[in-house]
């Protein structure tokens, strides 16, 4: 398959004591087996039990990597609002589509 017509997808994983993690895959069961397999982040290592509690395809891979990194910014509060409200999700998604610089 091309990768340009490859779908990215943006994903929020929960461990056991609460932490929600923010990454970017172009196929979310692959990764979020790979991560309760330990063979993912680091940073989910040995976290105990991890739950898929949000994901949604956005696009090519420079949008996908943008949304991660705006929502890695977010506070605890704002995240859990992200899962909580697609619509939240969908309003960020469209802003960032919006301020992309035309002619890159």
């Amino acid at each position: 398959m091309n990768n340009a017509m490859t779908p990215w997808f943006l994903y929020l994983i929960r461990t056991a004591d609460n932490m929600l993690y923010t990454g970017i895959t172009t196929d979310v069961a692959r990764r979020f087996t790979q991560h309760q397999n330990g063979k993912g982040a680091k940073a989910l290592r040995g976290k105990g039990a991890l739950t898929l509690v949000f994901s949604a395809q956005v696009g090519e891979r420079s949008l996908a990597l943008r949304l991660e990194y705006h929502i890695k910014q977010l506070t605890k509060r704002q995240k859990e609002r992200l899962v909580a409200d697609d619509g939240m999700f969908e309003t960020l998604r469209e802003s960032l589509q919006v301020n992309v610089v035309k002619g890159d």
